[in-house]
């Protein structure tokens, strides 16, 4: 197999990662044969998978509109994947110009092509770290150098924290993360549940076993346990609501049925 230029030497590309699947069912182009081959896979069961990717970036850049919109400027999205068009960014200053973001994902290839696309910026950052331990992204010199946790940030977890098992406790890490938060803050997220999906929950569940066979475990949500996540924080009309229906640009019967696959929601710090 032929290493591309843009691959880190450090990283194995026989292991599929979720953030080049992910990269994959958007169409973008930093992904291997065996990302590729996860994909299809999953798409054998699901195949409304990069609809569902699709819906998360849509929610995505419409939450940062609306957080630059009501006047935060610095930006923490952890599991940020590999940057493709329109990412927070982008987003943040065409309402915001100056706005800061720091990006952090645990995946060498995208943090490798993070800093690349975003060299010579410096109120960008982008942090190789993990989720489930939130003390070393607040204490990174990235973090404390970019972003003042005295003022407003919005906190992004967009399609990741169904990759983070009930044992590691990320309803802990998202507290954790929050209580460093000043008032005003914003938590933005996205999660998977079998809810919504347009399939019968065994065919689903297909698609689960695809990403324990990859070593990356799905792990689906009731809506109910995704609330637990907002805990401490006021929700922002209309809640914990499927992807679509979360202040949308169009109308969400032109939507496709899997864009409804998990739930998004804001909340703000009091």
């Amino acid at each position: 197999m032929e290493r591309p230029a843009w691959a880190p030497r450090s990283i194995d590309i026989s292991v599929p990662s979720v953030s080049r699947i992910y990269d994959f069912y958007l169409g973008g182009s930093h992904n291997f044969e065996v990302d590729r081959e996860a994909a299809r896979r999953a798409m054998e069961f699901m195949p409304g998978l990069p609809k569902i990717m699709q819906a998360n970036r849509a929610f995505m850049r419409r939450a940062v509109r609306f957080a630059a919109a009501e006047g935060i400027t610095q930006f923490l999205d952890i599991g940020s994947g590999i940057p493709t068009f329109g990412t927070v960014h982008e987003v943040a200053r065409a309402a915001r110009p100056g706005a800061r973001v720091v990006y952090v994902d645990h995946d060498p290839v995208a943090v490798a092509h993070g800093q690349a696309v975003l060299e010579g910026d410096p109120e960008t950052a982008v942090v190789a770290a993990d989720l489930r331990k939130p003390q070393e992204i607040l204490d990174g010199p990235e973090v404390r150098g970019l972003l003042d946790l005295d003022r407003p940030v919005a906190l992004l977890l967009v399609a990741v924290l169904h990759f983070v098992e009930d044992a590691d406790d990320p309803v802990a890490a998202v507290r954790e993360l929050s209580d460093a938060l000043a008032p005003g803050s914003m938590l933005v997220l996205t999660h998977a549940s079998y809810e919504g999906i347009p399939l019968p929950p065994e065919q689903a569940g297909r698609v689960v076993d695809v990403y324990k066979d990859i070593r990356n475990p799905l792990i689906m949500r009731s809506r109910e346990e995704i609330a637990r996540f907002f805990e401490g924080y006021e929700m922002v009309e209309p809640g914990l609501v499927p992807m679509p229906d979360w202040r949308p640009d169009t109308a969400p019967e032109d939507e496709d049925p899997f864009a409804y696959s998990g739930f998004a929601g804001v909340g703000r710090a009091a």
